[in-house]
């Protein structure tokens, strides 16, 4: 797609109804940033509950435990997530799209979903090993650590959309 054609398509997100309604409403805005705060306190605050157990804190919760606990949390948090942060974008789509700390939002955003994806293809699978009163292995505390590395950065980028 060209640069206009971009353009077009994120001009016209910005003429929808949903869009309209999130800028002229005094309420649905605020409303709407406050949800998706409070996803992202879910899944962030289950991830790195998990990733500080993975890390060596509380080894005596089981860590399969905690990922049945945990995950089913961050999981319906995305529910929330994902309409209110469309809900967000459709209403600044052209300011969005240009912005460089929502470009990056983004990329952290797949980085930690890829990164737990890949968590859970390999050392996971192997955490009978590891599930209680043992040390997770390096690649479990690698992807743990990078997790809240890549989550924090999430969250400051985030806050960071106002100022750019």
């Amino acid at each position: 797609m060209t640069q206009a054609g971009t353009l077009g398509w994120l001009a016209w997100l910005e003429t929808t109804a949903a869009a309209t309604a999130m800028r002229q409403s005094l309420w649905l805005y605020p409303i709407v940033e406050i949800l998706h705060i409070i996803g992202f306190v879910v899944l962030v605050g289950s991830a790195a509950m998990f990733d500080l157990r993975l890390l060596g804190l509380s080894r005596q919760l089981p860590v399969t435990g905690m990922e049945h606990h945990l995950l089913p949390w961050a999981r319906a948090s995305v529910l929330l997530i994902v309409p209110t942060g469309a809900l967000m974008f459709v209403a600044h789509a052209t300011e969005f799209a240009g912005n460089p700390a929502f470009r990056l939002k983004l990329i952290l955003l797949v980085a930690a979903v890829l990164n737990a994806a890949a968590f859970h293809l390999r050392p996971f699978r192997r955490v009978a090993a590891w599930d209680h009163n043992a040390r997770a292995p390096l690649a479990a505390r690698f992807a743990a650590g990078l997790s809240l590395m890549l989550w924090t950065g999430v969250i400051a980028c985030g806050r960071l959309l106002a100022y750019f």
